[in-house]
């Protein structure tokens, strides 16, 4: 089964992500660093999200090649890419993806899906007792992504999709995923535009982040759950707490709570695992007391619905494998 030609133009003056760099990703990549070929670096399940996402079996997570964010941080960058900002996209000239490839100085991770290999990867993470389909830093690959659930489901997929990623996103491409998407798993990594400027070259990240939010809620109201507690529609926004930034943590979950209360889920996360050539300030683990701190404040706004963490989560043991 062919991609579908309206899907393909999409990627011709790619804005699928609030980098908007309108590069035709069907010559050359984008800010991502993917052209229109959908590349998955990772399929497999995964028993470390949140416990009504992996219950007891796993969720079937589908690990994207690439990434629109960049955090200097990056736990995955082995397949997001581990750089600050691109001097450059690849050279205009280049008109099929060899030469592409040849222009790009990182190499690239995993292989490139056709849609029917997308819809099958579905089908058989279902078949091994996935609790859903997670779609991991998928932002860049929205058509292919709603195409592929649109086969999968043709061919017998039942269980919820889910889409997870880092909070930088288009409100507008967040809207195109309603019918297609059951439960949102974003990040809201930032409060301060200094702070995501730093560490994501993101100034507006916390305005975006904001925006696809409310739309994510706006598809999903309410939380639903099966009768052995895992989530079937719904939204959980996770935030990582970094060291040294206890104030803008406290910022974004004043935020969450007053905006959204018991509506949403929020995950708490204390897994900060510094990476080498992080900035020196990130260059050690999260203060326990600072955690605390936050899993307090949580309590004190009222929020009934969260997720926290205990100790010993720092560990490279939760970084995927992708080899």
């Amino acid at each position: 089964m062919e991609f579908c030609s309206k899907s393909t133009s999409a990627y011709r003056e790619c804005r699928l992500c609030p980098r908007n760099c309108g590069v035709d990703r069907t010559a050359r990549s984008g800010f991502c660093e993917m052209t229109s070929e959908l590349r998955i670096s990772r399929v497999g399940l995964h028993m470390w999200e949140e416990p009504c996402i992996s219950g007891t079996t796993g969720s079937g997570t589908i690990f994207f090649t690439g990434c629109s964010l960049g955090c200097v941080f990056c736990q995955n960058h082995e397949i997001s890419r581990r750089k600050t900002l691109p001097s450059s996209v690849p050279d205009a000239s280049a008109t099929n993806t060899d030469e592409v490839a040849s222009s790009d100085p990182y190499e690239r991770s995993g292989r490139v899906y056709s849609i029917e290999e997308f819809a099958n990867a579905m089908l058989d993470l279902q078949a091994q007792g996935a609790n859903n389909i997670n779609f991991v830093t998928g932002t860049h690959f929205v058509p292919h992504i709603i195409e592929g659930v649109r086969l999968a489901r043709e061919k017998g997929l039942s269980i919820p999709t889910l889409f997870n990623c880092g909070g930088y996103e288009s409100a507008e491409t967040i809207r195109s995923l309603e019918g297609t998407i059951d439960i949102y798993l974003p990040d809201m990594k930032y409060f301060s535009e200094k702070i995501s400027a730093k560490y994501s070259h993101a100034p507006d990240y916390f305005e975006r982040a904001k925006k696809a939010i409310a739309e994510m809620v706006r598809q999903c109201p309410e939380q639903v759950f099966d009768e052995n507690g895992l989530m079937k529609k719904g939204v959980i926004v996770r935030h990582l707490m970094l060291p040294g930034l206890l104030f803008d943590s406290k910022h974004v979950l004043d935020y969450l709570c007053e905006t959204y209360g018991n509506r949403i889920t929020i995950s708490l996360m204390n897994q900060y695992t510094p990476m080498p050539g992080v900035p020196e300030e990130l260059s050690r683990p999260l203060p326990p007391e600072h955690y605390r701190a936050m899993v307090d404040h949580l309590s004190l706004l009222g929020q009934e619905n969260a997720f926290i963490q205990e100790g010993g989560t720092v560990s490279e043991s939760f970084i995927p494998d992708f080899e």
